[in-house]
């Protein structure tokens, strides 16, 4: 009861049980996460650019993710454009959660094996097949930042909005566009630049399959959507030692030892002690209660949530 009293402090528009919005059609989470996956902009270093290339967990062929930093060299042409997803649902919203990972974090300092960043999406069930965007929280190490798309009703919450989210054109639809850094992957909204350097990857949604970057230089490459809850997914393994070494913490053992990070451990270090570590993917809608203001209809109380089981 004190999670719910302090949430309706945040605006007296906050429904805690509010009735779900009239559904136009029940859209499947893979549609869900196609409909609004982010263009994104991956800055890549001018040597050894293949660490910067998007890869699913399990590129080289095994779960032992001890093993993700010495296999890249060898495994350039496996690492296909692979971008993780989930989705939970309140009567009134849907979160959707997108990972990007890269086999190598290899940044000068604080180096490490396995590296997984990514944002968080809240939609308004508005009725619509899709509903409307409102919101993006993005992960960079150990700081969120917060994002508003032109229009949002969303303000300022127990954290300042960082910038107007650039949305651009994608099949049809406006889609989100992300950023990530080169050798440290932080990952925040796109600022409509150029990349530092001129060079740089662009991924794009695909429903099919995802390619492999031409090089460190390709502004058209394809990424596959894999569903987090998916069958011997990353969910489903969650309790496996060969992936992780510990809850949540991919197991790694170049550089810094296991310091990279599944959704259900993301955290930013001082957004306040109610918002633990993972919040962001296990309570989403909490966590975009605490960070925004004047959210309209808006309920804590989730219909289905993988995370939370």
């Amino acid at each position: 009861m004190a999670r719910r009293w302090i949430a309706g402090l945040v605006t007296t528009a906050l429904l805690l049980s509010a009735t779900p919005m009239p559904a136009h059609a029940a859209a499947s989470d893979a549609d869900l996460a196609y409909r609004w996956a982010p263009i994104h902009y991956q800055d890549s270093a001018s040597s050894k650019y293949i660490a910067d290339y998007l890869a699913s967990v399990d590129y080289d062929g095994d779960w032992n993710t001890r093993n993700n930093w010495d296999n890249l060299d060898a495994n350039a042409a496996r690492l296909v454009g692979t971008v993780y997803y989930s989705v939970v649902e309140t009567g009134t919203h849907w979160f959707i959660i997108y990972g990007y990972f890269h086999a190598r974090d290899w940044k000068l300092l604080g180096s490490h094996e396995n590296d997984m960043e990514g944002l968080l999406l809240t939609v308004y069930k508005d009725g619509s097949a899709y509903g409307t965007l409102q919101a993006m929280v993005t992960l960079s190490h150990d700081n969120f930042y917060s994002y508003t798309p032109a229009g949002s009703p969303f303000t300022n919450g127990r954290e300042n909005i960082d910038a107007t989210l650039i949305t651009q054109p994608w099949d049809g639809e406006q889609h989100p566009t992300s950023f990530q850094e080169t050798k440290g992957h932080g990952c925040k909204a796109w600022n409509g630049g150029s990349f530092p350097g001129g060079d740089g990857i662009v991924y794009f949604p695909s429903r099919g399959g995802g390619e492999v970057p031409s090089g460190g230089n390709d502004r058209s490459v394809a990424y596959q959507l894999v569903d987090i809850f998916g069958p011997g997914g990353l969910w489903e393994r969650r309790n496996d030692p060969q992936p992780y070494a510990s809850w949540g913490t991919f197991a790694g053992d170049n550089g810094t030892d296991n310091a990279a990070h599944a959704p259900w451990a993301w955290d930013d270090f001082n957004d306040g002690s109610d918002l633990q570590p993972g919040v962001i993917a296990t309570d989403p809608a909490y966590l975009t209660a605490m960070y925004f203001g004047n959210l309209g209809t808006f309920s804590l109380d989730y219909t289905r949530n993988t995370y939370r089981q």
